[in-house]
């Protein structure tokens, strides 16, 4: 049976089933119920401004967005957001997905944080960060129904997300903090790991071996 939320649809199809398995396996209810509202989030943002976009891959690419945090899929020295793209890019590959597809989900997970410049990739890209603004900051929280936003969250409980969802960041990368310079990641890592002092690009100018 088709599952609608607030009038979108889960996809079912079978890539879109086992991508859901793997990610719940090792995604705990903080980051499976919010990647889960992402994809709703953002599906609405699509519906609205009658766009058209591949909710498969918008839901796949919705679902590993933050699994760079996990144990299962962390790695020692990358981004958190280049991690997940990557085990969405082998995930899809081992299951034999054409190129451009597995490139435009890589894009969406790798570039979800990076204010500026993905809301101007393709749809699908910048549709994923419309959800995760919008269900992390409350990014345009208007042009979402009071109604819906129940809905999705009866869903997905927040459970208290926004005073969760830092520390849920910082566990992901407290191992490496080193590469959350240069993106909105390094606040985390100020507020909250004791002793981390935020790396200053002038300091890296005016400091470099160049002889002037």
């Amino acid at each position: 049976m088709t599952k609608l939320i607030a009038d979108i649809k889960i996809p079912d199809s079978k890539l879109a089933v086992e991508a859901a398995e793997l990610v719940r396996e090792h995604a705990d209810d903080l980051l499976w119920n919010h990647s889960n509202r992402v994809y709703l989030f953002a599906a609405m943002r699509g519906n609205m401004n009658q766009m058209k976009y591949d909710a498969e891959l918008l839901y796949i690419s919705s679902l590993f967005h933050d699994i760079g945090l996990t144990p299962a899929f962390r790695s020692k020295d990358k981004r958190f957001e280049v991690d997940g793209a990557n085990a969405a890019r082998d995930f899809l590959k081992s299951r034999g997905i054409p190129e451009d597809s597995i490139r435009l989900v890589w894009d969406a997970v790798a570039l979800h944080t990076t204010i500026g410049i993905v809301e101007y990739k393709e749809t699908e890209v910048a549709l994923m960060n419309f959800g995760v603004g919008y269900d992390v900051v409350g990014k345009n929280f208007d042009l979402i129904s009071a109604e819906a936003r129940q809905i999705v969250v009866q869903a997905f409980p927040r459970s208290q997300f926004k005073h969760n969802i830092l520390h849920a960041f910082l566990e992901g990368f407290k191992h490496k903090p080193e590469t959350t310079y240069g993106t909105i990641n390094a606040d985390i890592c100020e507020m909250l790991l004791p002793g981390y002092k935020r790396p200053n690009f002038c300091h890296h100018v005016l400091h470099s071996k160049w002889d002037e």
